[in-house]
């Protein structure tokens, strides 16, 4: 009977690497809406500078406050999460119109927030933007 516990460890072993290859696999999954962004649109109004900062036919991140601007036109402003849909990494830099999510690669359109190559396939959440006394104002409210 020396041989059945030997097999009984190799199977709850066996058991337990497919699991946590299946919670790998999870992780990265293309599916994903949110990724592991908990809250990746601001709950209250957020104060982010001036609308000048924001050129005009480009957009501005907001690392901090996890936020991206774009000016489609003068005056004219958009804001989105960005937070990617995919893992819930900070956008890095913007480059040719895009936002560069540095984790998996994906890269959102500035003006649409749609995702414009994978692993994400959700487009970045709309966030409320607006100028309040000379400033640009995202999040609820705004």
């Amino acid at each position: 009977m020396s041989g059945q516990p030997a097999a009984r460890r190799t199977v709850l072993k066996g058991a337990a690497l497919a699991g946590a290859a299946g919670l790998g696999v999870a992780a990265c999954s293309t599916d994903s809406k949110l990724g592991h962004a908990e809250t990746p649109t601001p709950t209250a109004p957020v104060a982010l500078g001036a609308p000048e900062e924001v050129p005009v036919g480009g957009a501005k991140l907001y690392r901090e406050q996890r936020l991206m601007v774009s000016c489609p036109a003068k005056g004219e402003y958009k804001a989105f999460s960005a937070q990617c849909t995919h893992a819930g990494c900070v956008l890095d830099k913007i480059e040719d119109g895009h936002g560069n999510c540095p984790c998996h690669g994906s890269r959102f359109d500035v003006m649409t927030g749609r995702a414009v190559h994978g692993p994400a396939t959700v487009p970045l959440p709309a966030v409320p933007v607006k100028v309040k006394d000379g400033r640009l104002v995202a999040g609820p409210d705004a």
